[in-house]
């Protein structure tokens, strides 16, 4: 016979298998638990044994143990998982891939009826079609102001209705006529709400952001940064090769407007005061290098912006 364990024992118990994955763990999943079964919180810890733990409890035992765990250790890493302790919530502890863990934790999902006083996660639309009903159950869907009517002898919903919408509360008459309907609206699991890891706590929509959207969020901020340094006039990395291009577009300028020289800005001159001779000069260019490179350029075509270089006659970058 089992040895029945005290309330104090099992506090014992709770507090050192809690402060050993406190000591061994450093990612967690904090989840909602509500409308949680027993038998389906069996399943989940059966679909995640192997790297993860998933460990259940009042909020003020939690509390205690983590805070009592910090003074012990001087580990106090862990104290942000106390403000998340709200309502009813589990930790999952994992060594795992925290996405792979939480699509794991979301396939165990089972539905359930829609229960008088529950308040409805989604919207319940009750689909159009035969229900299979006898006439004498009519009377639900009046009070529901669903419209049907008698085909062949059974009720028949016309349209499809939005029975109970997302937030309210589950009434009696709603609940009955689902039932009836063999419908079952609603399906419940752990909910992840907060993950934590390494001190850091964070929104679990973070781990569907993948590299291409880190690129792009990165991309994003340097743009503004270099904007902001631009519209300063403060040296980042960001702005600094913007403003070496704004600076040679003024040395290249004011060359132009003055007797100022250096090969580059002669070939601007050069254009300014006669663009038509670079304009027949450039198709003689380009005939004659196309026949004597012909064999070159079935294997590879000119890019088109060394096309422009050249039928403009000169390169920002040549010597």
């Amino acid at each position: 016979m089992a040895i029945k364990r005290t309330k104090a024992e099992k506090k014992i118990a709770y507090d050192k298998k809690l402060c050993s994955l406190l000591d061994e763990y450093t990612k967690v999943l904090i989840a909602l638990a509500d409308n949680v079964g027993s038998k389906q919180l069996q399943d989940i810890r059966r679909g995640l044994r192997g790297d993860s733990v998933v460990l259940m409890g009042k909020n003020t035992l939690i509390r205690r143990c983590i805070k009592v765990y910090a003074e012990k250790t001087g580990n106090h890493t862990f104290d942000p998982l106390m403000d998340l302790l709200v309502g009813n919530v589990g930790l999952i502890f994992t060594k795992g891939d925290l996405k792979e863990v939480r699509e794991e934790v979301a396939k165990y999902k089972v539905g359930a009826p829609a229960r008088v006083g529950l308040v409805a996660p989604v919207d319940v639309v009750v689909p159009p079609g035969n229900t299979g009903l006898d006439p004498s159950q009519t009377s639900f869907f009046q009070v529901l102001n669903i419209p049907t009517k008698i085909n062949k002898g059974t009720v028949e919903i016309i349209t499809p209705v939005e029975l109970i919408k997302k937030g309210e509360k589950v009434g009696s008459s709603e609940s009955a006529l689902l039932a009836k309907l063999g419908i079952r609206p609603f399906s419940y699991g752990l909910q992840v709400t907060s993950v934590y890891e390494d001190g850091s706590v964070f929104s679990p929509e973070v781990l569907d952001l993948s590299e291409e959207d880190l690129i792009e969020k990165f991309a994003t901020g340097v743009s503004m940064v270099a904007s902001l340094s631009l519209a300063l006039s403060y040296p980042t990395l960001a702005a600094v090769p913007h403003m070496f291009i704004n600076g040679y577009k003024n040395v290249l300028a004011v060359a132009v407007e003055t007797d100022y020289s250096y090969p580059h800005a002669d070939k601007i001159k050069e254009y300014l005061k006669d663009p038509s001779k670079f304009a027949v000069a450039a198709p003689v260019a380009a005939a004659d290098s196309s026949a004597a490179a012909a064999p070159k350029e079935e294997e590879k075509a000119p890019e088109p912006a060394e096309e422009s270089d050249e039928e403009m006659g000169f390169s920002l970058f040549d010597d």
